[in-house]
C-alpha cells in the first residue's frame, strides 16, 4: 500500500515541478523580451536621430556646435545659442533648488510638527502633478511681470558697479529671458528633490540620529554629519533626475525665455534651448536643412542627457566606493 501510495504520488510532484519550471522559464523570456525592447527602442532612437540630422551635420560639420546664427532663410544654421541657453537654464535652476529642496526635506523629517508634515509634503507632490504648460501661462502673465518690476531693476541696479556682476545682469529689464527660465525651472523641479531627499533622509536608522543627539550634537550637525552622509547616493540621484527633468523641458520654458538665437552676456537677456526652438519650428520647417538641423538640435539634446547620466553614474559609484 505504501509503495502504490509512493509511486502515485511521484507522478504528482514531478507534474509540479515542471509547471513551476515552465512558468519560470516563460517569466525569464518575458523579461528578457522587456529589456531587449527597451534597448531596440533606444537604438530606434538614435538610428532616427542620427538619419534625421545627417544632412545638417554633414553640412555643417563641427561648426554647428560652434556657431550661433540660425538664419532659416539664408540656411545658415548653428546650435551654440540653443546649446548654451539649454546649459545655463538647468544651471540657475540646481542652483536655486537644490539647497531649497534639501532644506525642506530636512524640515519635513526632522522639525516639521507631525500634524503638517502630511499637508506640506501632499503640496509638495502636487507642485510636480502640476502640467509644465501651466507653469508656462503663469510665468508668462504673473511671474514674468513680477519679475520686470521688482527683481530685475533691482538687480540692475545693485550689481551695475561690480565688474562682472554687471555684465551678467545687464540690460533693461524685459520681464522674460533666461534667469526667468531658469526660476521657472527651479519651481519645476523642486519638488522632484524635496520628495527623494526626504524618502532617502527617512531611511536612516533612527539609532543613528538619536546616538548623535545623544552626544549632544545639534540638529545642523546631525544633518550634516549623520544623515547626509548616509543618504548622499540617493541624494546624488535626485539631483541627477531634476536635472534631466530641467535639461528636456518645453513648455514652460517656451512661454518665458524670449525664444531669440543668440548669446547674451547677461541672463536678464532673452534666449533659447533646444528644446524650446524645436517646439517653436518644427511646425514650420518646410526646407529639408531647417527641419534637419532641428532634428540635429534633438540629438544633440540626446547626447547631453546620455553625458549627465553617464557622470551621474560614474559620481554614485565614486561615492559608493567612498563609504
Amino acid at each position: 500500500m505504501r509503495s502504490s501510495a509512493a509511486e502515485s504520488a511521484a507522478p504528482t510532484q514531478s507534474a509540479i515541478l515542471n509547471k513551476l519550471r515552465g512558468r519560470d522559464a516563460i517569466f525569464h523570456m518575458l523579461t528578457r523580451i522587456a529589456a531587449l525592447g527597451v534597448l531596440l527602442t533606444l537604438g530606434g532612437v538614435i538610428v532616427s536621430l542620427i538619419f534625421g540630422a545627417w544632412p545638417a551635420l554633414s553640412t555643417f560639420g563641427f561648426d554647428f556646435l560652434f556657431t550661433a546664427s540660425w538664419n532659416p532663410v539664408t540656411e545658415k544654421f548653428g546650435a551654440l545659442a540653443p546649446i548654451y541657453g539649454t546649459l545655463v537654464t538647468a544651471i540657475i535652476a540646481l542652483v536655486i533648488a537644490v539647497p531649497i529642496g534639501l532644506m525642506v526635506a530636512m524640515f519635513l523629517t526632522e522639525l516639521c510638527p507631525m500634524a503638517l508634515r502630511r499637508p506640506i509634503g501632499i503640496a509638495i507632490e502636487l507642485l510636480a502633478g502640476i502640467p509644465s504648460i501651466i507653469y508656462g501661462i503663469w510665468g508668462l502673465f504673473v511671474f514674468a511681470p513680477f519679475l520686470q518690476q521688482t527683481l530685475q531693476p533691482f538687480l540692475i541696479s545693485s550689481f551695475s558697479s561690480i565688474p562682472v556682476l554687471s555684465t551678467l545682469f545687464a540690460g533693461p529689464p524685459y520681464g522674460i529671458g533666461i534667469l526667468t527660465a531658469g526660476l521657472i525651472l527651479a519651481i519645476m523641479v523642486l519638488p522632484f528633490i524635496t520628495s527623494i531627499s526626504r524618502d532617502v533622509f527617512e531611511t536612516v536608522p533612527p539609532v543613528l540620529k538619536e546616538a548623535a543627539y545623544g552626544m549632544g550634537c545639534t540638529t545642523w550637525e546631525v544633518m550634516r554629519n549623520i544623515v547626509l552622509p548616509y543618504s548622499r547616493v540617493g541624494v546624488v540621484g535626485g539631483v541627477m533626475l531634476s536635472l534631466g527633468r530641467a535639461l528636456g523641458e518645453t513648455m514652460a520654458v517656451t512661454f518665458v525665455i524670449g525664444n531669440a538665437h543668440r548669446i547674451s552676456g547677461s541672463i536678464l537677456a532673452p534666449g533659447t534651448t533646444i528644446s524650446a526652438s524645436i517646439a517653436n519650428e518644427f511646425t514650420e520647417a518646410v526646407d529639408l536643412m531647417h527641419s534637419s538641423s532641428l532634428v540635429a538640435l534633438g540629438l544633440i539634446l540626446f547626447v547631453i542627457t546620455f553625458i549627465v547620466l553617464a557622470i551621474a553614474r560614474f559620481l554614485l559609484m565614486y561615492v559608493e566606493r567612498q563609504r
